[in-house]
């Protein structure tokens, strides 16, 4: 068994995971803030909803610079209602489940640098990447979308046992 095919399982559980508090999102809250120094509502969803996308560039290229006008071209327009966030989210993970599934285990050990205005941000292998600007952040987001979720008194779902809302789950 390859790198992939040990990290697909993981990929899987946690995309299901935040599907399931992403369906939760109430129409017309995108604007709700629990505090001045936090993003809105739509703002953390939106992002959360693209991170899977990020594997696109991680294991096809071998440097981002932020600031490029292309790169920031290509990030997806944020979108305003949960059933078009599912959207992109779905599509989103799909890419970044089927680059996974076919990277080979050479491609992980590759070294990937992100860039602001030139200076080097991060320079890690692939593997570190995946596992630190990807999975930890869409899970860092999703804990964070958990409590936005608990403030406006949304039941939040079970993710890796029971939530205090679904506890026979």
């Amino acid at each position: 068994m390859n790198i992939a095919q040990t990290l697909l399982p993981e990929y899987d559980h946690e995309i299901a995971g935040c599907r399931k508090e992403l369906e939760r999102l109430p129409d017309g809250r995108f604007d709700f803030k629990p505090h001045v120094k936090s993003s809105t509502l739509g703002q953390l969803a939106n992002h959360l909803a693209t991170i899977p996308g990020w594997l696109m560039t991680i294991m096809r290229d071998t440097e981002l610079e932020f600031n490029d006008p292309k790169v920031k071209a290509s990030m997806p327009a944020p979108v305003g209602t949960r059933e078009a966030l599912l959207t992109l989210f779905d599509r989103t993970a799909a890419q970044g489940r089927e680059i996974l599934a076919a990277s080979a285990d050479g491609d992980f050990a590759v070294s990937w640098t992100a860039r602001s205005d030139g200076k080097v941000v991060v320079a890690l292998p692939r593997i570190a990447v995946y596992r630190g600007f990807v999975m930890s952040h869409m899970i860092h987001h999703r804990a964070q979308l958990g409590v936005y979720l608990r403030m406006l008194d949304v039941p939040v779902p079970a993710i890796y046992g029971p939530s205090a809302d679904e506890s026979g789950m």
